[in-house]
């Protein structure tokens, strides 16, 4: 079993910056500065290409840390942000690249490649939530969420899958191969986002893995609009979905 070790720590704007490491996994742990009780934790599945301190991981985990006093935890996924690239990583980009510039479609790599990264990262996650659980101001006791689109839900939809201590998840941006029969095993709370003019994933592809679903309680938010033009509100809105079910209030901007 591995453990966590703090490697770097900053404070600004009420939020303290964790970076750590589980073996050899790269993360970043954010928290309210007061400290104080116990509160839920959210792990964050960030996007392909990017990485764990990516705008949108950052700016979502200020406002759940902000908004509801969370935690928040994201680690690289294999390949990317601090961590090196394997040969299998460098053929799935180039074939990526190859595809794009030809005009052909990219969704039979990103769907591959994304479930390679997935096996993977999975067993990464389940360490990683073992050893933040450990920390005091955590605990084993408190609700989880789990946040992630695009790459974030081709692992967090297997993740959640197996792992019982997550309780409610957002997740949306990706296609239904190789994932709806896994979704159909979930069956906590879902808020599912989706592009209605995406560019890449077909609407009816999009809308396949959203009912592929078995929760009771699944919302889905189609917003008009590309691949890349998630309205910046449905951040807000998923503060207020994990308020809901992990049980905490959201407060209002100061």
């Amino acid at each position: 079993m591995h453990s966590l070790h703090f490697t770097a720590e900053t404070s600004s704007n009420g939020v303290v910056e964790r970076d750590f490491t589980v073996g050899e996994v790269p993360g970043v742990l954010w928290s309210p500065e007061s400290g104080g009780e116990r509160a839920p934790l959210v792990l964050m599945g960030h996007g392909g290409g990017t990485h764990k301190k990516a705008p949108a991981m950052s700016g979502r985990a200020q406002l759940l840390v902000t908004g509801c006093g969370f935690h928040v935890a994201v680690i690289d996924a294999p390949g990317h942000g601090d961590r090196p690239r394997t040969a299998h990583d460098e053929r799935e980009i180039a074939a990526l690249y190859r595809a794009r510039a030809a005009g052909e479609p990219e969704g039979p790599i990103v769907v591959r490649y994304n479930a390679h990264l997935a096996e993977l990262a999975v067993p990464e996650w389940q360490a990683t939530l073992d050893a933040l659980q450990e920390l005091p101001e955590i605990g084993v006791q408190g609700p989880v969420g789990y946040l992630g689109l695009n790459m974030g839900t081709a692992i967090g939809v297997p993740l959640t899958a197996i792992e019982p201590r997550i309780t409610a998840a957002v997740f949306g941006l990706h296609w239904p191969d190789l994932l709806a029969e896994t979704a159909k095993r979930i069956t906590i709370p879902i808020e599912f986002v989706l592009q209605w003019d995406d560019e890449h994933i077909p609407r009816q592809s999009g809308l396949a893995l959203f009912d592929a679903f078995a929760s009771r309680e699944k919302t889905l938010h189609a917003n008009a609009g590309k691949h890349k033009e998630t309205p910046r509100f449905e951040a807000d809105s998923a503060v207020r979905f994990f308020a809901r079910h992990l049980g905490r209030t959201v407060s209002p901007p100061s």
